[in-house]
C-alpha cells in the first residue's frame, strides 16, 4: 500500500533522470537488469561479511531502479509483457539475494541459527506474498491487500541493516522479527481476500 502513496512524490525526482537516460539511448530493460545485479552483489558480497552499511547503500540505490525503469517505460509509451515479466522476476532475484545474504551472515559470523531461520522465513513468506498476487491476477482476480507488500518489506529490512551497520546491534533482529510477523499476516490477508472474491464469482 505504501507504493500508491510514495510513488507520485518519488516520480517527481525520478522522471527527469528517466528522461536523461532515454536521451542517452538506455533501454528500460537494461536498467532493470543493472539494478538487480547491483542489489545481488551488494547483498551477497557484503552482508555475509557483516559489512552492512556498505551493502545497504549499494542495495538501496540499486533497488531505486525499480522506480526508474518503470518511469522510462512510461515515457517511451511502451509496456511489453516481457518487460513486466523481467521486472517481476528481477524483483524476486533481488529479494532472494538480500535475505540469503542475511541467512549466510547469521549462520556464519553472526552466530545465530534462530535469526538465520527467521531471515529464511522472511524470504519464503515474501515469495508466497508475491506469488499469491500473481496467481490471483492470473485467475482474473485482484489481490492488492496486505500489511507488508514488497516496498514495506524492503524498507523494514534495509532499515535494519542500515542501523546495525551504524552500530545499533538490536536493529536487525527486531526488523526481522517484525517483518516475519507482518509477512505472515499478509499471506493470510491475501488468502482471505482471494477466497472472498472466488466465492463471489461462484455465486
Amino acid at each position: 500500500m505504501l507504493n500508491m502513496r510514495v510513488r507520485p512524490a518519488v516520480g517527481r525526482v525520478v522522471d527527469p533522470i528517466a528522461a536523461t537516460l532515454l536521451r542517452a539511448g538506455v533501454h528500460p530493460d537494461a536498467v532493470t537488469v543493472f539494478g538487480t545485479v547491483g542489489a545481488t552483489v551488494g547483498a551477497l558480497a557484503f552482508f555475509p561479511r557483516g559489512m552492512f552499511f556498505t551493502g545497504t547503500a549499494i542495495v538501496f540505490f540499486s533497488v531505486l531502479t525499480d522506480l526508474l525503469d518503470g518511469a522510462m517505460a512510461r515515457k517511451l509509451g511502451v509496456t511489453s509483457p516481457f518487460g513486466a515479466w523481467l521486472d517481476s522476476t528481477c524483483d524476486r532475484i533481488a529479494d532472494a539475494a538480500i535475505f540469503s545474504g542475511l541467512v549466510l551472515w547469521f549462520l556464519g559470523e553472526g552466530d545465530s541459527t534462530v535469526l538465520g531461520a527467521v531471515a529464511l522465513f522472511c524470504l519464503v513468506a515474501g515469495s508466497i506474498v508475491s506469488y499469491a498476487k500473481a496467481r490471483a491476477e492470473g485467475l482474473g482476480l485482484t489481490c492488492n491487500v496486505g500489511l507488508a507488500e514488497r516496498a514495506e518489506r524492503l524498507i523494514v529490512v534495509l532499515l535494519g541493516t542500515l542501523l546495525i551497520g551504524l552500530g545499533v546491534q538490536a536493529a536487525l533482529p527486531v526488523a526481522l522479527w517484525l517483518l516475519a510477523v507482518a509477512t505472515a499476516i499478509t499471506v493470510v490477508q491475501r488468502l482471505v481476500e482471494v477466497r472472498r472474491q472466488a466465492a463471489l464469482a461462484a455465486s
